[in-house]
């Protein structure tokens, strides 16, 4: 998953080579046991690196999930090679809570008040 530019400084500057070092130790499959809550796979995900995705088809694309979603943790046994689709369905709760806090943030800079009932 590419990298937002407001977080690039989270990550440490030889993130390329560890996120390449756990896609190898995963042999280029996704390493998702079904924590993704997906639902899709029993057991450990069938997704290669640049092979179709069981199900759609589509190439997958191997990713480096932080499953703490803390960039700057890269210890290895926090990080796990996920396919897109495992790392997006992974992350879906934090992404939901940080887009919320983001749009707050821009009302709050526009000047609109914002009331919890």
């Amino acid at each position: 998953m590419p990298i937002r530019p407001e977080n690039r400084h989270r990550y440490p500057a030889d993130w390329p080579d560890i996120s390449l070092a756990i896609k190898q130790r995963g042999g280029w499959q996704c390493e998702c046991l079904g924590e993704c809550g997906r639902g899709t796979h029993p057991g450990r995900c069938p997704n290669r690196h640049g092979l179709p995705a069981y199900g759609t088809g589509s190439t997958v694309v191997l990713t480096t999930a932080h499953l703490d979603h803390t960039p700057e943790h890269c210890d290895p046994q926090n990080l796990k090679a996920m396919c897109q689709g495992c790392h997006l369905h992974y992350d879906r709760d934090h992404h939901r809570e940080t887009a919320a806090a983001t749009r707050r943030a821009a009302r709050e800079a526009a000047g609109q008040l914002t009331f919890d009932i």
